[in-house]
């Protein structure tokens, strides 16, 4: 079994990192760039930046605090939020991104994937999947959750996958802040069909939940953010009680 990752995340809005319930009722958790130095001591495996809104404003992520938060860091690090070209890619990277995590245009304009992995290589496009489970089924949403669309979770991740993404982030909107565990049963499904990594979102609150993920989820990263902004769950602690269930983390 390939080692476990444990991923924080911090939403930002406004410059500040902030943490809502079902993608609402946002409250402010802390400076981003303090957390990140924090969790990068504290032995995270990586870190995923996304400027909740940016998509929603009509603008480009914050440059300047990516490359605050890199200079703080020496772990991998992903970022997303307004990314719709390739201009927009190239200049994250020179920021200090890691790898970049595209979701409402790679939606509006799926060719965006094959663009980012022809020109930077598949390692370094994300897929950000923010679905909820309706009537019809899983479906995706653009805008941090705003707007329905008819892309169905499952043909979506498998045609980003094709295109040449190289991991799935996906955020379960019905799960996301409750804190009652992740998607366990359709992240397993959407791990059986794909053959790229799939990063885990929504639903932590217990160290049983990162468990379950690994072993009934058989997701390969775990991401969360309230749970690690508000102390609730140490790094450390988390990374000790999974190797006790003989889970293998980095």
């Amino acid at each position: 079994m390939l080692a476990k990752r444990i991923i924080p995340c911090l939403d930002i809005k406004d410059g500040q990192t902030v943490k809502g319930t079902n993608f609402v009722n946002l409250r402010q958790a802390g400076d981003p760039v303090e957390l990140a130095r924090a969790y990068s001591r504290q032995g995270a495996d990586e870190l995923v930046f996304l400027d909740i809104t940016a998509s929603h404003e009509g603008r480009k992520t914050f440059t300047e605090l990516v490359q605050r938060i890199a200079a703080n860091i020496n772990i991998p690090f992903t970022v997303g939020g307004g990314i719709n070209e390739l201009s927009d890619v190239e200049r994250l990277l020179a920021a200090g991104a890691d790898k970049i995590s595209v979701n409402s245009a790679a939606i509006r304009r799926p060719e965006l994937i094959d663009d980012i992995a022809r020109h930077f290589g598949s390692q370094v496009c994300v897929l950000a999947v923010d679905a909820k489970q309706t009537p019809q089924g899983w479906l995706c949403y653009l805008n941090g959750g705003r707007i329905e669309t008819p892309h169905e979770l499952f043909a979506w991740t498998h045609e980003a996958q094709e295109r040449g993404a190289g991991e799935v982030l996906f955020t379960s909107m019905n799960h996301d802040g409750v804190k009652t565990g992740y998607a366990n049963e359709t992240l397993a499904e959407l791990s059986q069909k794909l053959t790229i990594p799939v990063i885990a979102s929504g639903g932590a609150g217990t160290k049983e939940h990162f468990r379950d993920v690994f072993l009934h989820g058989k997701a390969d990263a775990a991401l969360a953010a309230s749970v690690f902004h508000f102390g609730e769950i140490k790094i450390p602690e988390l990374k000790h009680y999974l190797c006790a269930q003989n889970i293998t983390v980095r």
